[in-house]
């Protein structure tokens, strides 16, 4: 009898552990440079004043899992059921950013700190801003350059080019490569040397260390390439994330 009372005693508990429902707003946007869950939810309540980031320019790019765990632990229940990866905040017509905003005419995507060459872009490198012009291919989405590698060092503040960047380097110029070849049934490996460094997916010459002859790969992973039709898969993954930037 005690333990069927302990049982039934959390069962009626279990509902208010739960947390307080809140739905992602329309336009999730900032006015005084300090981004709280209020600006992002409705119905947080006396949990809208927690802090979820500082937002130094226009707009910031705020990870969704990130966003959703913090909630979680102020008691609010976002189940993000749209499957967001990104939430952008932007600056309410009466905040920080409608000042700046009459400085320029064209939102594009700046970057909120410096890179060094080499460096991977993470969300909160990146920030919307205005400018007089805007780069011929600037991305219109945050997720084009996330995750990338800076080609050469990148000056905050500066408007993002889709040419600043390139997939991280997976093979280093005249370090021992493993190739391989798989079609069907056959597969078949050998050893060369990288004639010059090469990011996923990218085209990259391999010596071959017994021939000598030269061949041509694609890079697949760190000290590994392929040749083939495995090869083919890659350049046409890599045409198809070109077409969709």
């Amino acid at each position: 009898m005690k333990r069927f009372l302990i049982l039934a005693g959390l069962l009626a508990a279990s509902p208010a552990l739960a947390g307080q429902p809140v739905t992602l707003k329309a336009q999730t946007l900032d006015s005084d440079g300090i981004v709280t869950l209020s600006d992002l939810f409705d119905g947080a309540g006396a949990a809208g004043k927690v802090t979820v980031a500082a937002k130094p320019g226009l707009s910031t790019v705020l990870d969704a899992a990130a966003v959703q765990a913090l909630a979680r632990r102020a008691g609010l229940d976002w189940p993000n059921a749209e499957g967001l990866r990104r939430i952008v905040v932007r600056s309410g017509a009466d905040g920080v950013g409608g000042a700046l905003a009459s400085r320029g005419n064209v939102e594009v995507l700046t970057y909120a700190r410096s890179l060094s060459a080499g460096e991977i872009v993470q969300p909160t490198d990146l920030v919307w801003g205005k400018a007089a012009v805007a780069p011929s291919d600037a991305p219109s989405d945050a997720d084009v350059v996330i995750g990338l590698s800076a080609r050469r060092p990148l000056r905050a503040g500066a408007a993002v080019s889709a040419r600043d960047v390139s997939a991280p380097q997976v093979i280093k110029a005249g370090e021992l490569v493993v190739v391989n070849y798989q079609d069907g049934g056959i597969s078949v490996s050998l050893q060369g040397k990288a004639m010059a460094a090469a990011g996923l997916g990218e085209t990259v010459s391999v010596q071959n260390t017994t021939s000598k002859k030269i061949i041509q790969a694609i890079a697949s992973g760190p000290g590994e390439a392929v040749v083939g039709p495995a090869a083919d898969q890659f350049r046409a993954a890599r045409r198809t994330q070109f077409a969709l930037r």
